[in-house]
């Protein structure tokens, strides 16, 4: 119980999933390091809305529409079908939230991991058609796909790392184009960089982390992009992995 305070335990502060005594030193913690305590607590009251948002969609029955029949999708693997099934929530939530007024803070930010986690899950496992441009036409790769996006791109260099990229494609986001990048090392584990333009005046560019039904996410935004790095390598292997992505796009937004 003396264990050194980690990022688990401040998330799991901010869910209310801490033991008593656990919580006191936690507690005591915080109030030794106010930044960090804002932090949490922004991870609490952004918790707090996404249920005030969506708990009320669990309850409702899905339409029969988005279900497919017993017969039409045996060819479906369970890839697929969990894919198709992420998608589906997405659409039911679309849904029933149609109506709304604006969305709450912080919610479009929200969606980036999980867009991201849901694309490296569909295109990671293929063999024949990762990607859409090999890398050996990157600078047809890169023109096109910042052309697409409306500014300038450029893949991160993870060679250091052992990760050469494999190539690239693109995607449809909720409002437009998203590109994804892929790398892979010599023991064939793939990653997945997700580049989407960034939202008007785009304010939270904080570095965050995210786990999406297994896949490790960190993700944050600069003025031009919002970016998420996805991979199943482990926590702090990706942690390492996205602190290299974000400081080269810090240095590309910097020019």
């Amino acid at each position: 119980m003396n264990a050194p305070i980690s990022e688990d335990d401040l998330h799991a502060w901010a869910d209310g999933q801490l033991d008593p005594a656990r919580l006191m030193q936690v507690e005591t913690w915080l109030a030794a390091h106010p930044e960090r305590r804002a932090q949490a607590e922004a991870w609490r009251a952004q918790s707090a809305r996404l249920h005030r948002t969506y708990d009320r969609v669990l309850d409702e029955a899905v339409p029969a529409r988005l279900i497919p029949a017993a017969n039409a999708n045996r060819w479906l693997d369970a890839r697929k079908l969990a894919a198709v099934a992420w998608l589906g929530l997405g659409a039911v939530m679309g849904f029933f939230l149609r109506g709304e007024t604006a969305p709450a803070p912080g919610l479009a930010v929200n969606s980036l991991p999980r867009q991201a986690a849901i694309a490296h899950a569909v295109f990671v496992p293929e063999v024949r058609h990762p990607v859409e441009v090999g890398a050996d036409q990157e600078a047809h790769l890169v023109g096109w796909l910042s052309k697409r996006l409306g500014a300038p791109l450029q893949p991160p260099q993870l060679e250091s790392v052992g990760y050469r990229l494999v190539g690239g494609r693109l995607l449809p986001g909720d409002s437009g184009e998203v590109a994804q990048f892929m790398y892979e090392d010599a023991e064939r584990k793939r990653l997945t960089l997700y580049v989407r333009p960034a939202a008007p005046r785009a304010a939270d560019t904080s570095f965050r982390y995210a786990r999406e039904n297994g896949i490790d996410v960190f993700y944050w935004t600069d003025s031009r992009f919002g970016y998420a790095l996805s991979g199943n390598t482990g926590r702090e292997d990706m942690l390492r992995l996205a602190t290299l992505v974000f400081q080269q796009h810090g240095k590309q937004g910097g020019k």
